[in-house]
C-alpha cells in the first residue's frame, strides 16, 4: 500500500511536466515567427531606404532625366526612313455598317502596306444618313479630305484583302494602276471594270472631276468612271506577273448577311452621265470621317 501510494504523486508529476513543456514549445514557435517577422520588416525598410537614396542621388546628378520614347516618336522616325520613299498614299474606304470586316481591315492593311514600306493614311468615309449607298459621292469627300500630305489615292473596297505580296500599291506616276485587275479579282472578270481596288494621282482623280454623284446603291459607278478616265485620256495600267489568279484578294463579304441594293432608278439606269456630275457639282451627303494615321 504504502509503495501503491508513493507512485501517484510521482505519476501525477510526469503529466504535469509534459504538459508544461508542450506549453513551452507553443510559446517557442510564437516567438521565433515574431522574430522572424521583425528580421523581414527591418529588412524591408532598408531595402527602401537604399532605393530612395539611390533615387535621390540620381536625382541629384540628372535633375530633369529624358522621358521614355512614345510610339509616335518611333513611327515618325520611320516616316523619315528614305527607304520609304517620298510619296504618301491616302487608302480611301467607302464605308457603312460593316464594322466586322473593317475590324479586319484596317490592320491587314496597315501591316501589308508596312511591309512594302508605304507611306499611308487610312481614311473611312463612312455615311451616316439614310439614303442610299453612295460610294462614288463618299470616294470624292475621301480626296477632299485627304489633305496636303498626301499625293495619291487608293479606292479601295472594305471587304477585299490583297494575299499576294507581289501586288503593287507604290505611286502610279504613268497613270492609274488597278490593282484589282479582272484577271485577278475573284467575281468581276469584264475588261472595262475598274474597281475594287484603284490607284491614281491626286492630280489625275481632279483631271477626271472625281467620280459622278449620280449613282445610289450598288454598282456601276466604276464604269462610269472608266469612261472618265478614257476622256481624260489617261492609259490604264495592271498587274503583271501575278500567278495567284483569282486566289489573289480574299473577298469577306457574305451576301446572305447584307443583300445588294441593285435597284436603278431614273438616270442610273445608264452609265452615259455628263462628266460635269461630280467634284465640280457635289452636293454631299451626310458622311462621318473616320482617319487612321501611320
Amino acid at each position: 500500500m504504502m509503495y501503491s501510494s508513493r507512485r501517484k504523486p510521482v505519476l501525477y508529476f510526469k503529466e504535469e511536466r509534459r504538459l508544461l513543456s508542450g506549453k513551452c514549445t507553443i510559446y517557442k514557435l510564437f516567438g521565433l515567427c515574431m522574430v522572424l517577422g521583425l528580421i523581414s520588416l527591418l529588412w524591408l525598410q532598408l531595402s527602401c531606404s537604399g532605393d530612395m537614396s539611390s533615387a535621390t542621388h540620381q536625382d541629384r546628378r540628372d535633375p530633369h532625366p529624358p522621358p521614355p520614347p512614345c510610339p509616335a516618336d518611333s513611327q515618325a522616325s520611320t516616316a523619315d526612313d528614305p527607304t520609304w520613299g517620298p510619296h504618301k498614299l491616302a487608302l480611301v474606304v467607302p464605308f457603312r455598317e460593316r464594322f466586322e470586316e473593317l475590324l479586319v481591315f484596317v490592320p491587314f492593311m496597315h501591316k501589308f502596306l508596312n511591309k512594302k514600306k508605304i507611306r499611308h493614311k487610312i481614311l473611312i468615309i463612312n455615311q451616316v444618313d439614310h439614303y442610299r449607298f453612295n460610294r462614288a459621292t463618299l470616294i470624292n469627300v475621301g480626296y477632299m479630305e485627304s489633305g496636303n500630305d498626301t499625293d495619291y489615292l487608293a479606292m479601295h473596297d472594305v471587304d477585299l484583302l490583297p494575299l499576294n505580296a507581289a501586288l503593287d500599291y507604290g505611286f502610279p506616276e504613268e497613270g492609274p494602276f488597278h490593282v484589282a485587275s479582272p484577271e485577278l479579282h475573284p467575281l468581276y472578270h469584264y475588261k472595262t471594270y475598274v474597281g475594287g481596288i484603284l490607284l491614281l494621282t491626286k492630280k489625275h482623280y481632279h483631271m477626271c472631276n472625281g467620280m459622278s454623284n449620280r449613282f445610289w446603291g450598288w454598282g456601276r459607278e466604276d464604269d462610269e468612271f472608266y469612261r472618265r478616265l478614257r476622256k481624260a485620256e489617261l492609259q490604264l495600267f495592271r498587274p503583271s506577273g501575278i500567278t495567284t489568279g483569282y486566289k489573289t484578294f480574299l473577298h469577306i463579304h457574305d451576301p446572305a448577311w447584307r443583300k445588294r441594293d441593285q435597284k436603278r432608278v431614273a438616270a442610273q439606269k445608264q452609265i452615259r452621265i455628263p462628266t460635269t456630275l461630280g467634284l465640280l457639282s457635289h452636293q454631299g451627303n451626310s458622311t462621318h470621317l473616320i482617319n487612321f494615321y501611320f
